[in-house]
């Protein structure tokens, strides 16, 4: 932390009475930009949120500055003593300050954001035409769309507008920017010869799911969700891969785009549906899920 240097003798004295806290080293005098005292501390995870919430709120941000970083290995008596008196576990503490950091930026509509959308929906275009379950799972890895539903869930819950507006956004016109693309692209591959109407038409026994919604869907977009928001609060990337695999909301789009492209209005309105149902899931289960983690870590400290 940069501390202004009237305040550093408040925030050493807040740090010191954080259960959870140890290591606390203070530099005099050495910020420059912006002036003031440098302040190191160790928190446990589970403890962290607090922390950062009661320096927020004494304006440390924003006269000066706050800095986390995650540890990976500390050999010490005195933070194993912190971890063990602080509330909780480290596994499933929810660092609020970190998520939405991270979901402000996941949610963001970039150009990188738009062509990797936009490369998977033509990779599922593919595998719809090809029927090949393979590039139907690769498209679902590529897809970033879980970002800005994340942002989505994480602006319910702390009520920021700002935040729900962006991943709103991300969501619509990435995949509109995104399906529109696709549906060129499938025109260019008919010009060629590798798309036909006929092959679209011909049945599709691996990727036939992709358009026609049913209450499974819904209910694996809901265990979807909750794995997500899982993944993200405690860090899992692994299992976030995993749940980019469960949900075909790419895939749906991209037969929506080749539905578009050969006039096909009754598989075009099952593959809108389809895409519609697995992201009300997600966004359903995502904001559930941050509910009882907000809800159980309230308890937690209340009982600390």
């Amino acid at each position: 932390m940069i501390v202004p240097s009237d305040r550093t003798d408040a925030i050493t004295g807040l740090v010191r009475d954080t259960v959870g806290a140890t290591h606390l080293t203070v530099l005099r005098g050495a910020a420059l930009d912006p002036p003031g005292d440098v302040l190191t501390c160790d928190v446990a995870r589970e403890a962290a949120d607090g922390l950062l919430a009661e320096l927020r709120s004494r304006g440390v941000a924003d006269t000066g500055a706050i800095d986390v970083e995650n540890i990976d290995l500390t050999l010490s008596g005195s933070a194993d003593r912190a971890e063990a008196a602080a509330p909780g576990e480290g596994a499933d503490a929810v660092l609020w300050e970190s998520l939405v950091e991270e979901t402000h930026e996941e949610s963001t509509l970039t150009f990188t954001y738009l062509a990797f959308l936009t490369v998977a929906t033509m990779l599922a275009a593919y595998g719809v035409m090809l029927d090949s379950a393979i590039l139907i799972v690769g498209a679902m890895v590529v897809g970033p769309e879980f970002g800005p539903l994340a942002g989505v869930c994480t602006s319910a819950v702390r009520r920021d507008r700002r935040l729900l507006l962006r991943s709103l956004i991300a969501l619509t016109v990435g995949f509109l920017v995104a399906v529109l693309l696709t549906g060129a692209f499938s025109g260019l591959m008919d010009v060629f010869g590798l798309f036909t109407q006929a092959r679209f038409n011909a049945p599709h026994p691996a990727t036939g799911f992709i358009w026609q919604p049913t209450w499974d869907s819904f209910v694996v977009a809901l265990l979807a969700g909750v794995a997500g928001i899982l993944s993200l609060t405690s860090a899992k990337s692994g299992a976030l891969v995993g749940v980019a695999i469960s949900v075909t909301t790419v895939p749906a789009a991209a037969y929506a785009a080749l539905a578009l492209s050969y006039s096909n209005w009754h598989e075009l309105r099952g593959s809108t549906a389809q895409l519609a149902v697995n992201l009300a899931g997600i966004v359903l289960a995502g904001t559930v899920t941050l509910l009882a983690q907000q809800w159980f870590w309230a308890r937690q400290r209340r009982g600390a």
